[in-house]
């Protein structure tokens, strides 16, 4: 694995807002603590979703970038991008590959985390069509078209992006992890992300005692001590 002390910057690559405070919010806010520059990128403004359907999707959309800028600054996130893509309806193609790419020549980073491709047939919930249409795509645009100078030549040409190299990409959501990240440290953080998705989350019963038994299994698999909450990832080795 890609030794700690050389992850300077990370690049989080998400279909929804939410996803990544699901998946990495606690290991994210690790990153902040130790000085690593971290964006989200979100592939969709998640207009299809949410409880509260007095809105139009076009207010749907704006509340939930609202809601992700505000769970990104629970963890020490300022950088939050969108692309705009139609949630839903996210497909893997040429033109995300680029959106996505861009995006790595200009944060330039060390560390890709980003949705597993594959469907897991063990927990449905995180084999959203939109994670896995953006999980392949973002490993797609990893390897080989951020680091080809010659993929999508308009972005060196008319935006001067020098190709990047990515070192490595964490899986979320996948059913064979081989990394845990302890995050009881930071357990506080990545609840009051989630919380502040309240259009999602404000009507579920016992969300925070069913948010922390499902990290404390990640826990548990990892061999953590009892108490200990976990966030679990499929390493790809990509330089």
């Amino acid at each position: 694995m890609l030794p700690e002390v050389e992850i300077n910057r990370v690049l989080v690559v998400t279909a929804h807002p939410d996803d990544v405070d699901f998946g990495a919010a606690g290991s994210v806010a690790l990153f902040v603590d130790k000085g690593v520059e971290v964006t989200y990128l979100l592939v969709t403004d998640g207009d299809a979703g949410g409880n509260e359907r007095t809105l139009d999707n076009s207010g749907m959309a704006e509340l939930r970038r609202t809601e992700q800028r505000t769970a990104a600054k629970a963890v020490g996130v300022t950088d939050v991008r969108f692309l705009g893509h139609k949630d839903g309806l996210v497909v893997p193609s040429i033109e995300l590959r680029r959106d996505i790419a861009r995006v790595i020549r200009q944060v330039r980073p060390d560390l890709v985390i980003t949705h597993h491709p594959d469907r897991n047939y063990n927990n449905v919930a995180p084999s959203h069509p939109d994670h896995r249409a953006v999980g392949g795509s973002a490993l797609d645009a990893v390897y080989p078209d951020a680091r080809n100078p010659y993929a999508f030549p308009e972005l060196l040409r008319d935006e001067g992006l020098e190709a990047w190299t990515v070192r490595e990409v964490w899986l979320t959501g996948g059913s064979t992890p081989n990394h845990w990240v302890d995050v009881t440290e930071a357990m506080d953080r990545k609840l009051a992300a989630l919380q502040s998705h309240v259009s999602q989350v404000a009507h579920v019963e016992g969300f925070v005692d069913f948010v922390k038994t499902r990290f404390a299994a990640w826990a548990d698999q990892a061999g953590f001590a009892s108490g200990h909450y976990a966030e679990a990832f499929q390493v790809v080795p990509t330089a």
